[in-house]
């Protein structure tokens, strides 16, 4: 797999995240294939990089409550 370079992408924070550094995640939407997700908390860590296909289907369950823990 080849490397991305995301030491300048914009980083989109969770809906559900608060003010006060919550447990949440950030997404990059400056790619049309994968997308990046990262810990907010750890923003220089390492990024789960997921094909966009993919992302949007877990997204999908998520929000329709079909995922299963």
């Amino acid at each position: 797999m080849r490397s991305i370079d995301l030491t300048a992408v914009t980083w989109r924070a969770s809906s559900y995240s608060n003010q006060d550094g919550g447990q949440c995640v950030e997404v990059c939407e400056d790619f049309d294939a994968v997308v990046p997700v990262r810990d907010s908390k750890v923003p220089d860590g390492p990024a789960l990089v997921v094909e966009a296909g993919g992302w949007s289907s877990f997204v999908r369950a998520v929000k329709s409550g079909t995922l299963r823990a």
